[in-house]
């Protein structure tokens, strides 16, 4: 089936893998502009407020 379109065996799973990567980039900047228009805030917040929790939880249980 390739050979019909003049392409080798490796160039159509390279062209395999940069399709996958460049889907997977797409899914998931329109998964981030989905979440961000629902809830009005900024993805990078909701990660930066996570992470400042879950060290202060840490910390909580440091001096427990």
């Amino acid at each position: 089936m390739w050979e019909e379109l003049g392409i080798s065996g490796g160039t159509a799973i390279i062209i395999l893998v940069a399709l996958y990567f460049i889907i997977k980039w797409a899914v998931k900047n329109g998964t981030i502009e989905a979440y961000e228009k629902i809830t009005g805030n900024k993805v990078k917040d909701d990660i930066d407020e996570f992470f400042q929790k879950e060290a202060a939880e840490k910390e909580n249980k440091k001096t427990q």
